[in-house]
This record gives C-alpha cells, structure tokens and sequence, in this order.
C-alpha cells in the first residue's frame, strides 16, 4: 500500500497562539503532503514497495550508494506523522510517570531537560530537527538532527528511538515567528502531548 498522509486529529488552529492555523495548514496539506508523494514515487517498483517506513529508514546508510530521495522523502514522512502526533490542542495530559523519571535521572530535572532539547533545538544550523529519544534501556538522549534525517538512520551520531521531535525547518514557524526560533521552541512546550510521549517512551522500552 503506498504511505499516505495522515488525517490530524485536531484542526490547523486548535493550536494557536502558539501554532497558527496557516501555517499548520500549510506544513500539513502542503509540505508533508509532499514529502508523501514523492517517497511513494521513490519506492514505487522497487524493493521498498510495501515496507514500513521505520524499516525503510532503519535500512538506509548515509555512506556509499544512498538513494537520497527515499532518505529526504521517508525522513520527511516519517518526522511529520510523528510530529503531528505529540503535539496537544486539549492539554492532553501531563509529564509524569516513568518518564518524568526518566528525564529528572538522565537531564536532573524538567528545567534542565527543556534547557538542553532548547538548545539543540536553537543551535541546530538551518535546517533540520530537534529529538528526544529513548533507549531500550530506558535511558534518554537527546540531540538534533540536519534536514529530514532522523535517529532511525545509521551513522547520524544520534541512537535510540524518537518519541518527541521539533521541527525547526522555517517553513513550520517563518510566518508568525520569522527569524526568532527561540519564541517558537518556547511555544512548542506549551503544545506537548504528553499522554502520546509517555506511550512511545512505554512502546519503547517494552520492545
């Protein structure tokens, strides 16, 4: 079955201020839309032709012969269906549990842990990703990522599996932040889902 771009739970401006509506407009029916069909074109007739996209991307090797636009479009795919899902319009739960636990062993507190995913939010040149990933271990990273790659890949210096990402490509801010991806990051804490975050942090490490 070709990937296909998901339905949002919510409507484009269910997270404003924080999120504007056309901006999510046109991240989701534009940009993500986009990724969709030219991944779906990439692996069309080939051997990725009905893989799922997390064994797509887990299969993929930055060195050698790289089919780049199955890495750029799965990454894009990938990282959006993800994003739109940890993103909460109905305060849709709160940090605690085993992974508020989690982040007060591995960063020494919420303040710390909002500190250090800022700055990799904030210092990751043009393009690209924010991530929080968990080991199966139970045990935290967190780091960011250029343009559509994501932790899934090999060789990115950035193991584990993603349960909280942050796009920080201008196209998902420039329209009411412009240049101050500072005051976007912010924002994005106010629009955590936390109840989907702590289900892929249990999803994570019960595999």
């Amino acid at each position: 079955m070709a990937f296909e771009l998901p339905k949002l739970g919510y409507a484009y401006d269910a997270l404003e201020p924080h999120i504007d509506a056309k901006t999510m407009e046109i991240h989701h029916s534009k940009h993500h839309q986009g990724y969709t069909n030219k991944l779906n074109a990439a692996v069309e007739g080939t051997d990725l032709e009905g893989v799922s996209i997390e064994d797509i991307l887990a299969s993929l090797n930055k060195e050698g012969q790289v089919n780049w636009a199955v890495r750029n479009n799965g990454g894009g795919y990938y990282n959006h269906c993800l994003f739109w899902e940890i993103l909460n319009p109905n305060d849709q739960g709160s940090l605690s549990g085993s992974l508020l636990n989690a982040i007060e062993k591995n960063f020494g507190g919420v303040d710390s842990f909002k500190a250090q995913f800022a700055k990799a939010a904030a210092t990751q040149f043009g393009s690209g990703w924010a991530w929080l990933c968990v080991h199966q271990d139970g045990s935290l990273e967190i780091c960011s990522t250029p343009n559509q790659d994501n932790p899934l890949m090999s060789g990115i210096g950035c193991g584990g599996t993603p349960i909280l990402g942050l796009d920080v490509w201008e196209h998902a801010y420039y329209l009411n932040y412009q240049n101050r991806r500072p005051d976007y990051i912010e924002a994005f804490f106010s629009v955590i889902n936390w109840n989907e975050v702590q289900k892929r942090y249990d999803t994570a490490t019960k595999n």
